[in-house]
């Protein structure tokens, strides 16, 4: 790839993900609804463009405007009593949950033709995963972004 066809890339992630708000939550808030905020911030914004999203993973070390999200949120990691190691990886885990679970909702919500599918298959093969797609068949996206997002904080908690 050219340096030209780079920093392309690089103005379309930095465009798409320039508008997602930064500035720190209301400190007064306990440290899980900050956390949230700043989760839906840039979910919002990649989920009106999801051509991005894989982008700004790729590019996301360069990007200032992730380097200005990631630090609002350390800041409230930090804030919360993560230190050192752990504050590392409870970053990567929420950047990870939330590239994930994009990507994920960009095929179609858990009601969806994959859903329904993995519903269909053999119980004696595959019991629980089938058992699992038809109860996920009633969950909608929403639902299934912030209930993942609580499991993660629950082990997050410092």
């Amino acid at each position: 790839m050219t340096d030209r066809e780079e920093l392309k890339r690089l103005v379309v992630v930095e465009s798409a993900l320039g508008a997602v708000g930064t500035g720190a939550p209301p400190a007064e808030l306990p440290w899980r609804e900050p956390v949230e905020i700043m989760v839906r911030r840039p979910r919002d914004t990649l989920g009106a463009h999801p051509s991005v999203i894989p982008l700004s993973v790729t590019h996301r070390h360069r990007s200032r405007a992730v380097l200005r999200w990631s630090e609002t949120v350390l800041g409230i990691l930090t804030d919360a009593g993560s230190e050192g190691e752990r504050r590392g990886v409870a970053l990567r885990g929420l950047v990870a949950y939330v590239n994930g679970a994009l990507q994920l909702e960009q095929p179609g919500s858990p009601a969806g033709e994959g859903t329904v599918a993995i519903s269909a298959l053999a119980a004696e093969e595959f019991p629980l995963r089938a058992a699992t797609a038809r109860r996920a068949r009633s969950v909608d996206v929403e639902r299934e972004f912030f209930g993942g997002l609580a499991a993660l904080l629950r082990g997050l908690t410092p």
